[in-house]
């Protein structure tokens, strides 16, 4: 996990520490929010652009959309049989060191391909959990690239994709994880790559699809990474994708702990939230719900 907090003041010099106290007081005063360290309120302003309002915004959407999204973020347990499941079946890893850009990657392909053991949910919540511990390894980043690899996808995966699921999950990503969105980098893409956009676009920001690439091949994904952080079987020094699998996942599994505590410890509680409590109903059923709160 990250080291001294004083290090994240030092990376990035435009993070000033009586701003986070500020926001850490405001998070005290929040009786329906979970306390948060000075480390979670850094990477949430740092990933807001040091916006102390959009922080405000985004650490209610993260901790509230977690609670109301069971599917993805309760029963977070690594030796649990649907999270162990996925993990034979996906490998999610962060890359090592970071882009030429700063930015972090993270890695996603199938390592099975029968879309009969493919469980979105499951796999979105393993996926949360990857990204969850490299976001705390890392602290604050420039900004995140996801990178999947779509070899060994077909039409069994993609019937599998429920639209409710999906909505869910790309609100999450765009309004609640506390992370500079800098790249979706589709490689080796699939014929039908148009009808995966088609489900994903109506749920995607136009900053996120600003930011979206496809690559028919590994060679044009080069400009944006170190060629020595990618995988061996792309022609990189990362390791192989066993290798990557087993690394990541005994490091989730090592922090089991963690993952359990978070489950307990970082959920909004509705009873206690000021004005109407919120529901999955009022999340999901309305666009931009979140700019409607108002802070102190």
């Amino acid at each position: 996990m990250v080291g001294h907090i004083e290090d994240e003041y030092r990376k990035f010099s435009e993070l000033k520490r009586d701003e986070i106290l500020k926001l850490m007081d405001w998070c005290l005063r929040q009786p329906h929010l979970p306390n948060l360290t000075e480390l979670e309120i850094v990477i949430f302003f740092h990933s807001c652009y040091n916006s102390v309002v959009m922080t405000q915004l985004r650490i209610d959407a993260a901790f509230t959309i977690r609670t109301h999204c069971p599917e993805f973020f309760a029963n977070r347990d690594v030796l649990g049989k649907d999270v162990v499941a996925q993990m034979s079946l996906l490998l999610y890893t962060p890359l090592p060191g970071l882009t030429p850009d700063g930015y972090k990657s993270i890695f996603a392909r199938w390592m099975d391909s029968d879309p009969s053991k493919f469980v979105f949910g499951d796999a979105l919540k393993l996926f949360t959990m990857v990204s969850d511990m490299c976001i705390m390894d890392e602290g604050t980043v420039n900004g995140y690239m996801i990178v999947m690899d779509m070899s060994g996808v077909t039409f069994g995966h993609l019937a599998k994709l429920g639209i409710s699921t999906l909505k869910k999950y790309m609100l999450f990503v765009q309004e609640g994880l506390p992370v500079r969105l800098k790249g979706l980098h589709f490689v080796n893409t699939v014929s039908f790559m148009d009808k995966v956009l088609a489900l994903m676009r109506p749920f995607m920001k136009r900053e996120l699809l600003d930011v979206l690439e496809l690559h028919s091949t590994v060679e044009s994904l080069r400009k944006h990474v170190f060629p020595e952080q990618l995988p061996n079987e792309y022609g990189g020094k990362a390791g192989t994708f066993d290798e990557l699998r087993e690394k990541t996942y005994n490091q989730i599994k090592e922090n089991r702990d963690f993952f359990l505590r978070e489950e307990s410890e970082r959920r909004v509680n509705e009873k206690l939230r000021p004005g109407k409590p919120k529901g999955a109903g009022d999340l999901f059923g309305m666009e931009g719900n979140f700019k409607k709160l108002e802070f102190d």
